[in-house]
């Protein structure tokens, strides 16, 4: 039997540890490794056209899948370009190992063509960054990366010259058990003790919910049931949290609807379960505030606590809620129902009349009849700005449906990228990519990734010539908007110039039709829909702290528009809320 050599042995390991395949831009110093995986049927090389691509398209299959996902750029320039991708995974907490192969080992430290020091550059975006300089190190060192990126959730960088690659990896070396999912954590008996005590001392409770709440959607509801709460979200708690709810308050934040503020700011016990929420100008600093986290690092550093509980959130839950004391008032929970239902009601007419005949289209439409005509097990992926407006406001999460953006990077660009990531997992699973034209054209040269390995991805792309949410920056600043305007693109030729499905939709009436065909279409497709770049509204009186680090100050919303089939739920939650 051959010996194996480095790259064969890091390639088996990587399969050992379930990764199906390695997305990257192939460059000599990578050569060893993408042989490798040409040799090992158990794994696919994924070639993408800029690394960046393949980073956040592996966090997005680690995200969805919640196993490790791999990416890999060549020496120098190629693994630089990984970075951003890469922060991205590491903020959403998303497992992935990336591979930054390196110059020679002979010629570190002297300034070599094309040098950078990858175990330097990556520290910061990941949990694990070491060099391999000797296969001696082989396979431990690859084996402790892995296991910090599944262990603590986030990335790990193995820096490996490309010399060093192609050595014999070594004999007898020991390979042990990997860890490929994580444990479920338990508070410790002092914390629970001190959270069920406060639950029972407060007269009115708000539950504010993040990602975090991800697999503990029944529990959730189960204690809300008992301490009779109001439940509220983040953004990225809205695909776990808010479907089937009938204590749904909404959600806080810049994009925020409904009376989750409210909610959030008139309780006495504010719990926040799994949300690392960055706009500590949203949260209350009168009330007292308990936080779940799986994650200690986040316990208290977005507002003071009076109680910090390490654990994950179920379990937590589980603990707690048979204890608590089952509370008979409803009366500050119905107030928050009743609350929210009368906030999207105000705001959903902005929107309904005659948006069948507005042209340039209303954004807030396109959105609408996608909610609408898009699959129940459908996975979006929602470029930063605009989109991510649209997406918190109309897609209506079931359970089953997936919402993947670069919520806590905030990234331009990340929608497309991901999408081919989240396709990759399942070619039969619709994937919509809710694209900008600014975060489109950013990293467009993917489109060509979809065609060249046929995948049904659908892209919806939101045209209006405009970095809108810069300029919606700008005008809250006080600011002529500038340098934020872009040259009409037809991005449907180009689609179809590049071997895809393209169609330009202008006119309301022709939304419908153009999607229900893309949908239909077993290959990419791409629907450019010209939209309004006036489709904002903005409170006639703002302060210039509201728009500072996208942190509001008081209760108004900046961005006011519909709400889609949320108004719907909320009706049902009101017509349910007990009548003496």
């Amino acid at each position: 039997m051959a010996k194996q050599n480095v790259a064969e042995q890091f390639v088996d390991i990587l399969v050992r540890a379930g990764v199906q395949r390695l997305y990257g831009v192939v460059g000599d110093s990578l050569n060893p490794v993408v042989d490798a995986i040409r040799r090992n049927s158990a794994i696919d090389w994924i070639q993408v056209r800029h690394e960046e691509v393949a980073a956040f398209a592996a966090g997005a299959e680690a995200q969805i899948t919640g196993k490790l996902a791999a990416c890999a750029g060549s020496c120098g320039p190629g693994n630089l370009h990984l970075i951003n991708g890469l922060y991205d995974a590491h903020r959403s907490m998303a497992p992935v190992l990336a591979l930054a192969s390196h110059i020679p080992s002979g010629e570190i430290g002297l300034g070599y063509f094309q040098e950078t020091h990858p175990d330097q550059l990556f520290r910061e975006c990941s949990h694990y960054c070491e060099m391999i300089s000797n296969p001696q190190q082989m396979p431990r060192l690859v084996q402790t990366a892995i296991q910090h990126a599944i262990g603590r959730s986030g990335v790990s960088v193995v820096s490996l010259p490309g010399d060093i690659a192609s050595h014999a990896a070594p004999e007898k070396s020991i390979e042990h058990a990997l860890v490929t999912s994580r444990p479920t954590v338990r508070p410790g008996d002092t914390e629970i003790d001190k959270l069920v005590q406060m639950i029972d001392e407060a007269k009115r409770v708000t539950l504010f919910c993040g990602s975090g709440t991800a697999g503990a959607h029944a529990e959730v509801m189960q204690f809300a049931e008992r301490i009779k709460s109001p439940v509220g979200h983040a953004l990225r708690g809205k695909e776990w949290i808010q479907y089937d709810n009938p204590y749904d308050v909404g959600m806080s934040g810049l994009l925020g609807y409904g009376a989750a503020y409210e909610a959030t700011h008139e309780c006495d016990l504010l719990i926040l379960l799994g949300t690392d929420f960055p706009y500590n100008a949203f949260l209350p600093d009168d009330v007292k505030i308990a936080q779940v986290d799986v994650r200690p690092e986040h316990l208290g550093r977005r507002s003071k606590l009076d109680l910090a509980v390490w654990g994950d959130v179920r379990e937590t839950l589980r603990c707690i809620t048979p204890r608590v004391r089952a509370k008979s008032d409803r009366r500050f929970l119905d107030k928050m129902l009743k609350k929210h239902a009368d906030a999207l009601e105000g705001v959903i007419k902005a929107y309904t009349r005659k948006v069948e005949k507005h042209t340039p289209i209303h954004p807030e439409y396109v959105a609408s009849v996608l909610d609408e005509l898009a699959d129940q097990d459908a996975v979006f992926t929602v470029d930063t700005g605009m989109c991510n407006v649209w997406a918190a406001r109309y897609i209506s999460p079931n359970g089953r449906r997936r919402i993947i953006g670069s919520f806590s990077h905030g990234s331009m660009a990340n929608a497309l990228p991901q999408a081919i990531g989240a396709q990759f997992i399942d070619r039969n699973r619709q994937v919509v990519s809710m694209s900008g034209d600014g975060g489109f054209a950013m990293l467009m040269g993917d489109f060509l990734t979809l065609v060249q390995y046929d995948l049904p991805v659908k892209i919806v792309l939101f045209n209006n010539s405009s970095l809108s949410m810069v300029e919606l920056e700008m005008l809250v600043a006080g600011l002529p908007s500038y340098g934020t305007t872009n040259r009409n693109t037809d991005f449907a030729a180009i689609a179809r110039a590049a071997g895809a499905y393209g169609v330009r939709v202008e006119k309301p009436k022709q939304l419908a039709g153009a999607l229900k065909d893309a949908f239909r279409h077993k290959g990419p497709a791409l629907v450019d829909v010209v939209t309004d770049p006036n489709a904002l509204s903005i409170p006639p009186k703002i302060s210039a702290e509201m728009v500072t680090g996208f942190a509001l100050s008081a209760s108004k919303i900046v961005l006011d528009g519909g709400v889609g089939r949320m108004v719907q739920m909320a009706r049902s939650n009101l017509r349910n809320v007990p009548r003496p």
